[in-house]
């Protein structure tokens, strides 16, 4: 049985997947564009907008080399630029709230998780590369809050530890989210399994933080048990920043939405108990049954030569063709109809 956690009012773990649109840096460093952001997510339905809250001088070293992915930029001074203004944190959670929607942070600093926790943030994410970092994770495992752990570059250890420290605490409310951390991340490298995987290994929640291109891979994760859902997306992808091009517009996270909703649905229970009440007509009208391919009259023996299977299914399933061959009729019945066991003796 799935394990059910609440964030914010809102049941995780269950039927219906937990969405979270990831703003991330893409705020540009404007209070206006990172309130525009939680408009968007708050029209694609999602359940969580989430901001990511680092400093540059708590998070890189100044030495750290560049990223190919970034064109070798500074990776320090870069970091620096992408900085939220904590002061922001207040007025955005209240705008949230005033908006109907969760806000969400990875704080990367000890100080971002103790103001969040002090305006009463619902839960916490850890992302990938901050995994190892079990102390980070231990100061926001004693606020007792859902805590999310990206899983990107990750092995069991690595994901033991984490969890570990998180129940040392007391705290049992983890989300384990698969994760490939490329940006963007191309499809054969999503390891969509390891979400089965991580339910087994780990008995949590488990959910998948999606890089790719577009929203074909994360409905795909939903298909194949994602409780959770984290997708990067912008106001606009030729906006200047790292996380624009990867992620996903607006329009294309309703869109997003909408089928992962279609997705659930679709699901089901997993029982096979005949047709649905909406299949009836095609159950009767579309399936095969037994029919004669002459008028038989009353008296008469059913012989193989004078029967044939085809459609409708109103008469007697194919399955007994072999049982009513030498049957006696005990009424006519007319060429092309469908034998039903009534007109047997």
């Amino acid at each position: 049985m799935n394990k059910i956690l609440n964030i914010n009012g809102t049941k995780v773990g269950g039927e219906r997947t937990y969405i979270i649109a990831e703003a991330g840096s893409n705020h540009n460093g404007s209070l206006k564009m990172a309130k525009e952001l939680i408009d968007a997510a708050v029209d694609a339905k999602v359940d969580a907008v989430k901001f990511q809250a680092f400093k540059a001088k708590y998070h890189y070293s100044k030495y750290t080399p560049g990223f190919d992915y970034l064109n070798n930029a500074a990776t320090y001074e870069l970091i620096k630029s992408l900085e939220i203004n904590r002061k922001w944190h207040e007025a955005l959670i209240r705008y949230s709230e005033e908006r109907g929607i969760t806000f969400l942070s990875s704080p990367a600093d000890s100080e971002a998780i103790e103001q969040l926790a002090e305006l009463n943030i619902s839960a916490f994410k850890v992302a990938s590369f901050d995994l190892p970092d079990i102390n980070l994770i231990k100061i926001m495992a004693r606020y007792n809050k859902p805590i999310i752990l990206s899983t990107g570059l990750a092995n069991y250890s690595d994901i033991q530890a984490a969890v570990d420290t998180i129940k040392k605490t007391g705290n049992d409310q983890i989300i384990l989210l698969q994760c490939t951390s490329l940006y963007p991340a191309p499809a054969h490298l999503s390891n969509l399994a390891a979400i089965t995987t991580l339910k087994k290994a780990f008995a949590h929640i488990v959910g998948y933080s999606d890089h790719t291109i577009g929203d074909h891979i994360p409905i795909a994760a939903v298909a194949l048990g994602a409780k959770v859902i984290e997708k990067h997306f912008t106001l606009d992808r030729t906006l200047p920043g790292p996380d624009h091009s990867f992620a996903i517009e607006p329009n294309e996270l309703k869109k997003m939405v909408d089928r992962i909703r279609e997705v659930e649905l679709s699901i089901g229970d997993g029982m096979k108990n005949g047709p649905r009440d909406e299949e009836l007509e095609m159950f009767k009208n579309g399936r095969r049954s037994i029919h004669v391919t002459r008028t038989l009259k009353a008296g008469e023996k059913i012989a193989k030569e004078n029967v044939i299977i085809k459609r409708p299914g109103y008469g007697i399933s194919p399955l007994f063709l072999e049982n009513i061959i030498g049957m006696e009729l005990k009424k006519e019945v007319k060429e092309d109809k469908w034998l039903q066991w009534e007109d047997f003796k």
